[in-house]
């Protein structure tokens, strides 16, 4: 029986090379085809992943998935076959960015990509979107949970959620996935800031200060465990129009992420406290969002200039939709039941060191 083709969308992007690599790595496809915007000599690949891009089974297409005639190109091989299962991991990542910019760039582009796939009749089009969907809680929120979305990537992933539930009924046959917050090799924007601020206060020699409380949870999954997943949703044992999860069993708060920054850089951390941070919070959160970053950009800007790091894609900038008082806290049991296993299902301090090594082997970050 041959091997289904497949197409990753956004595949040049932190999950989308990771699980390119997992898909070489496990033999289970027969063609794979990449499409990004971004091209992979520029998009600061790892070794591991230049690999697997070079593999035989992979190419790359560059291509404008917010544009029909560009999608439709995408979706065809040059020797007439279809693809088996379509991979969406497409989607504006940078916070900060306008409601047009996401409606256009993750809602139209999600709706787009679906319709290009139903009127093919692919068999499986996995959707990822985020666990940033479900109101911010304390309580791990299951996938029946209540949606409230706290971050306008998230207001706009869901929105392509329920357009795309409306699609299934039409044919679309679609699952969703709901990570929490991804980290791994390759990581820039999950726990990454976090890592680069850890560098930043190493450096300045002073004591790491968080908003809020200890026990504010940010729930994490390692990026290896998303791709195993997208693969399993191809599998018979999940069912059309499933939504999951995906959650380590780390429990991770903000306390047990900063342990592990400690550990790696010898820094002491803190908190100011809900008090507290309510307090600077409440009068300007633009304000205090410029002079923390203030603070750590120009330290960051040194430690590069000093390591000869002209380009890199890392940066310690935190958004202000970050640094508000919302739990990432969810449970990503579910998919167990469908037989999945969480191969990585607790984050430990080599992690984070993996995460700068990452770039460290590419000379992208500094020696703080």
């Amino acid at each position: 029986m041959a091997k289904p083709n497949v197409l990753v969308l956004g595949g040049v992007g932190f999950i989308g090379r990771n699980f390119v690599k997992w898909l070489v790595d496990h033999k289970v496809a027969g063609k794979i085809r990449v499409v990004d915007k971004v091209l992979p000599d520029t998009a600061f690949l790892g070794a591991e992943h230049k690999a697997a891009f070079a593999d035989p089974s992979v190419e790359y297409r560059q291509g404008n998935l917010t544009n029909a005639g560009s999608i439709a190109k995408m979706f065809t091989l040059d020797d007439g076959g279809h693809f088996t299962y379509v991979f969406n991991l497409a989607a504006e990542t940078k916070y900060g960015q306008t409601d047009e910019v996401y409606n256009e760039k993750v809602y139209d582009l999600s709706v787009k990509c679906a319709t290009e796939a139903m009127n093919r009749k692919v068999e499986r089009f996995v959707e990822v979107s985020t666990a940033q969907v479900y109101d911010s809680g304390s309580k791990p929120s299951k996938e029946d949970s209540k949606i409230s979305p706290w971050t306008l990537i998230a207001k706009y992933k869901f929105k392509a959620e329920e357009k795309l539930r409306e699609m299934q009924k039409q044919g679309l046959n679609v699952v969703f996935l709901r990570p929490a917050c991804v980290y791994g090799p390759g990581d820039n924007s999950g726990i990454a800031p976090r890592v680069i601020c850890g560098a930043v206060y190493k450096h300045l020699g002073e004591k790491m200060k968080f908003l809020w409380s200890d026990d504010l949870r940010l729930h994490t999954v390692y990026v290896a465990d998303v791709c195993k997943a997208l693969w399993h949703c191809t599998t018979s044992a999940v069912k059309i129009g499933s939504v999951y999860n995906l959650v380590d069993k780390s429990d991770n708060t903000q306390e047990k992420i900063n342990r592990h920054l400690e550990e790696v850089f010898g820094i002491k951390t803190g908190f100011l406290g809900t008090i507290a941070s309510k307090a600077v919070t409440t009068v300007s959160m633009k304000a205090l969002t410029e002079e923390v970053n203030d603070k750590h950009l120009k330290p960051w800007s040194d430690l590069c200039k000093k390591a000869n790091i002209q380009n890199s894609p890392l940066t310690p900038y935190l958004d202000p939709e970050l640094l508000l008082n919302n739990a990432l806290s969810v449970d990503g049991n579910a998919i167990e039941s469908t037989g999945f296993k969480y191969d990585h299902p607790t984050m430990t301090t080599n992690d984070i060191r993996e995460i700068i090594g990452y770039y460290s082997k590419q000379k992208l970050f500094p020696d703080a």
